[in-house]
Formats: structure tokens, C-alpha cells, sequence
């Protein structure tokens, strides 16, 4: 399998980040809302050398305020740090659907953005990322070649501010002041 087929069908979820003690245990980053969901979703995908290789996980836990993970057949610290650094990614179907106007974040990266105010449209630029702050999550919204401007803008991912999100059409609609 390439590298263009390891992205291809698969999301990010994680992250293996270090070794834990000498029996193959691995530390995980957890990039799911819920940290624990992560071992919901199995088969996981890690590239190594070129290729995407799927790894199971046959027993996890917390630890402290993070989680550990045993790598199924991997018994030994050394052949353990191999699978680290490496993102964990799982199959985009092993995902559940969500209700009609819910989105998961990597279905909202790279949209256009268009406010509405004032009686105008103008496209404010591309959906780079979210930022989650506690209180609600935002959109980090920067300025393109087809924007008024070159500006990175944070707009508040909620109801009064999000208009409209059109997956189908790469837009998503706010109210949003495009001096702010």
C-alpha cells in the first residue's frame, strides 16, 4: 500500500506517543472527544516505512490523566518504540454517522467561507482548523487568493454566527463582520 493509500478512506484519530514500562505498552493521544472512543474504533491504520499497516489493540487503560494501550503480539519495549510518533488512523467508515446539521471538524477543514452582513457577501477564506476553548469551538478561518483579504479570522462555531454548512459545495455560510 503507498502513502497515497494510507490517507485515502482513513481519519486521524490519535497518536501513538511513547513507550510505556518494557512489555509493549505504548502511550496514546487521543484526538477523539471522548479520549476512551479511541478503542472503539479498531482496526487501527499506522504508517511505517511507506506503508499503512493495520495494528490491533488488545488491552488499554487509563493512566494518570492520559491512556496506555498493549499493541496485540508486541511484547518487548524496542519493537513497541517503533510504532511511536506514528498518527493512528482509522477507517472513515468505522466512524458513526452523525444527525443532519452535525459535522465532525475534518468534514469542515478547507471549506469556503462566505459572510453575510450588512447586506454583502464576501468570502472571508478557508476553514484551516478548529480550536476548541471549553465554551464552544472555534473556526480558524483564513484569507485566501478569492478572499477580500489575507486575514486570519476566529469565528465562534455556533447558531447565531453559522448560517449554513454545504458539504456538497465545499461553503459554509456566516454572520459574521468581516472587519472583526
Amino acid at each position: 500500500m503507498g502513502n497515497s493509500d494510507i490517507v485515502q478512506g482513513t481519519l486521524v484519530v490519535g497518536r501513538i506517543s511513547a513507550v510505556f514500562g518494557v512489555r509493549g505498552w505504548v502511550k496514546i493521544k487521543s484526538y477523539t472527544e471522548l479520549a476512551e472512543k479511541i478503542f472503539d474504533y479498531q482496526p487501527w491504520f499506522v504508517e511505517k516505512n511507506g506503508n499503512s499497516h493495520p495494528i490491533e489493540i488488545d488491552e488499554w487503560k487509563r493512566q494518570g490523566d492520559g491512556l496506555i494501550a498493549h499493541l496485540k503480539g508486541v511484547d518487548d519495549r524496542d519493537i513497541a518504540r517503533d510504532w511511536c510518533h506514528r498518527d493512528i488512523r482509522v477507517a472513515q467508515t468505522a466512524i458513526p454517522k452523525l444527525q443532519e446539521s452535525e459535522f465532525y471538524w475534518y468534514q469542515l477543514k478547507d471549506l469556503a467561507v462566505y459572510s453575510h452582513f450588512s447586506n454583502q457577501v464576501e468570502r472571508l477564506g478557508l476553514v484551516t482548523t478548529l480550536i476548541e476553548t471549553g465554551a464552544n469551538d472555534v473556526l480558524v478561518v483564513k484569507g485566501d487568493s478569492q478572499s477580500i483579504d489575507k486575514r486570519e479570522r476566529l469565528i465562534p462555531y455556533l447558531p447565531d454566527f453559522v448560517l449554513n454548512v454545504d458539504l456538497d459545495a465545499m461553503r459554509m455560510d456566516v454572520s459574521w463582520d468581516p472587519d472583526f
